[in-house]
């Protein structure tokens, strides 16, 4: 039979928070179990979360040992299990931290007390590498590249995006879309903050190698393509204006270079001696002012739906207004977590 699953704790105050621990895993038996013994060292008043993502080597009853809370997700992908533990989860701080114990573990005291203190909505676990091996320099030179764009499109604010590592806000787990199945889960939760501009800040934390019976289960091809596709696809859907803004001037530039020698023939001689090319040019300028305008509706349509976003983050109160609360009405407004397999 199902079993209800149990809050990080039953009540929250200013000073004792609920904090949950989500650590997503697939194939982590190596490491799981000193994971949870290393965050129940670090927060003691955590509830850590385990979600087995089809994992074959044990994982789930490993951690389930380990004194964590145990959900299965069967759609493969970070992304598919964070959308799962976000919307079943009910806490006042949230960490999410891999399963395969290369982040430090002592940081989280610090990350919660300045997400508290300086009222911000996510920290991000910043990596520093001990060695070249717990950071490869093709991984460091994707994250450097990618946060690059985000920070050229979206704004210059994380030097890290793509860290695994992060604590944040109730306002900012339960406001969060989480449309993203895979390793982009990081890239969409970074733009998600910049775009409804969140107060978020980094704190650098050392980063070590993974356990020589661990397997990274990143490919840095297929991976780093689906991040570079999601940042893409947030670009033309978050700034859409920018977006066709670019297409068009790339049309423009193209159908001026190609009807300038026909201009001035037709100036000289009053002919136009190749007409596929005036066609094509003609064409050009035509789709290119077709993308300003959808540019421009496209970012109607968005300004409209960012505001609803905000809106909804703003409904959802900061810990420290809910927390002045009768502690009757602090647990009505956090059901308990419906039943899980």
């Amino acid at each position: 039979m199902p079993q209800s699953i149990p809050l990080a704790s039953t009540r929250a105050t200013a000073t004792n928070p609920r904090v949950a621990v989500i650590v997503p895993c697939r194939d982590e038996a190596a490491t799981v179990a000193k994971v949870i013994a290393d965050f129940n060292q670090a927060l003691p008043e955590a509830q850590v979360y385990v979600c087995d993502n089809n994992s074959t080597d044990g994982t789930a009853d490993i951690a389930r040992e380990a004194g964590a809370i145990v959900y299965s997700e069967r759609l493969p992908g970070k992304g598919n299990v964070v959308r799962r533990m976000f919307s079943d989860i009910e806490a006042d701080v949230y960490f999410l931290v891999d399963g395969d114990d290369t982040y430090d573990h002592s940081g989280a005291r610090r990350m919660m007390q300045h997400l508290q203190d300086n009222s911000l909505d996510m920290v991000v676990g910043a990596r520093e590498a001990t060695s070249d091996m717990a950071y490869r320099p093709g991984h460091r030179f994707g994250n450097f590249l990618l946060t690059g764009i985000v920070s050229l499109v979206f704004g210059n604010h994380v030097t890290d995006m793509l860290s695994g590592y992060r604590a944040f806000s109730r306002r900012f787990v339960k406001s969060f879309p989480a449309l993203s199945t895979g390793f982009e889960t990081e890239t969409e939760l970074t733009i998600h903050a910049l775009e409804l501009r969140m107060p978020i800040d980094e704190i650098r934390l050392p980063y070590e190698n993974r356990p020589e019976d661990s397997s990274s289960k990143l490919n840095t091809y297929r991976d780093g393509w689906r991040i570079l596709r999601t940042i893409l696809l947030l670009a033309k859907e978050e700034k859409p204006l920018q977006f066709f803004g670019i297409l068009f001037g790339i049309l423009a530039l193209g159908a001026l270079v190609l009807a300038g020698p026909l201009i001035i023939t037709f100036i000289d001689t009053g002919l136009v001696p190749r007409l596929p090319t005036a066609v094509l040019a003609t064409g050009m300028m035509l789709l290119a002012f077709l993308s300003l305008a959808c540019g421009v509706i496209l970012d109607t349509v968005t300004r409209g739906r960012r505001e609803l976003r905000r809106l909804q983050y703003l409904s959802i109160p900061r810990f420290e207004a809910s927390a002045g609360k009768t502690e009757t009405a602090q647990d009505n407004s956090y059901p308990p977590a419906q039943s899980h397999g």
